[in-house]
């Protein structure tokens, strides 16, 4: 197994190798600096002087190997500390195997060059400006994903429907209807990105969300595909007439159901003069084919006017409500479920969002 320190320098490595495919560019050899010491973890400091574009400069670099928002402001530090006497030339940088997007955007902010494996490299030089940008590596890539998934989603749904609010991992665990381990390790992992503060320590350590835009906005771009979805006709009128048909027949079959996309947008915010299209969220179950079945759907290509999005896993029915006797998703699901549709359901969206969700 690859250690510490020999994987850092396959780190330096690999910038030296994305320095040497720039145009007009020519670098020397790192000098590399291991710290380690009581208030230090052990860290690989390098500096790398060169030309670029016909300009010298110096690369002042620290190497990390996971980097996410709530790191940049120590490495921050480090990194200005590195070089006690910058010159005009000197550009303070980061090389990490991974760095998140949000930990991009605030070295962006502050001017700090950065290097991942992916390929992203930014050098912010007099000059000499360079910016690549790439997806994160894909281990990175999957660990992001994996919480939008499951039980860890059913997490992030539960502090997007109440932003601000602070939670043990007990009272958290029984809201998402997941294990206290599942909660705790959920909230870990997007402490790493702030959107969360604490406060306390031990079983009393509580934690809020205070950034739901971003934890939002960073599902809405890890989201892929909805789930198996089947277009159907049923001969209907209007869209309460429709709705409550649906409602009764759920009822009376005893299957689970919720309204989603245009449908369950417009009861939350209207926005729209009328809609003509259904999506509802139903399992693959003998009771949801009894459904279809009372209302006489039929599968068609073209002229659907009801979408039926299969969806197993009870999580994605948690914070469903109930409004005149109708089932609608949680907001947080008609939002991500309306940038999967088409039309105007990206409009909706939006005004779902302002209108409904205020982040």
């Amino acid at each position: 197994m690859e250690s510490g320190t020999n994987s850092k320098k396959a780190v330096i490595n690999q910038l030296i190798e994305a320095l040497q495919e720039l145009p007009d560019g020519a670098f020397q050899p790192p000098r590399l600096e291991e710290q380690a010491g009581p208030n230090v973890s052990n860290r690989l400091a390098a500096k790398i002087d060169g030309v670029l574009a016909g300009r010298p400069l110096s690369l002042v670099i620290e190497v990390k190997k996971n980097v996410y928002p709530r790191d940049v402001r120590d490495i921050l530090w480090q990194i200005r500390r590195f070089d006690r006497s910058p010159r005009l030339a000197d550009v303070p940088m980061l090389a990490a195997a991974s760095i998140s997007p949000g930990a991009k955007e605030l070295l962006l902010e502050e001017h700090v060059g950065y290097f991942d494996t992916g390929g992203s490299l930014y050098i912010p030089a007099e000059g000499a400006y360079v910016f690549i940008d790439k997806p994160p590596p894909e281990p990175l890539e999957k660990s992001i994903r994996t919480l939008f998934k499951g039980k860890r989603a059913q997490v992030l749904h539960a502090l997007l429907m109440r932003p601000n609010e602070w939670f043990g991992v007990k009272s958290l665990s029984a809201l998402a209807q997941v294990s206290p381990a599942t909660a705790s390790d959920t909230l870990s992992a997007i402490e790493r990105f702030e959107w969360v503060e604490a406060k306390g320590s031990g079983p009393a350590k509580e934690r809020r969300l205070v950034q739901p835009g971003a934890m939002l906005d960073e599902w809405a771009q890890q989201r892929r595909s909805a789930s198996k979805e089947r277009k159907y006709f049923v001969s209907a009128t209007g869209m309460d007439s429709f709705a409550n048909r649906l409602a009764e027949a759920c009822k009376a079959h005893r299957a689970d159901y919720a309204l989603t996309r245009e449908a369950a947008a417009q009861i939350y915010a209207p926005f729209l003069s009328s809609v003509s299209r259904f999506v509802c969220r139903m399992p693959p179950t003998e009771a949801a084919q009894a459904v279809l079945s009372s209302l006489d759907a039929r599968i068609v290509s073209e002229g659907a006017n009801l979408s039926v999005i299969e969806t197993a896993s009870q999580g994605e029915y948690l914070f469903r409500e109930e409004i005149n006797g109708v089932w609608l998703a949680s907001p947080v699901q008609v939002y991500l479920d309306l940038l999967q549709g088409t039309g105007r359901s990206q409009e909706m969206a939006q005004h779902l969002r302002r209108e409904r969700l205020g982040y």
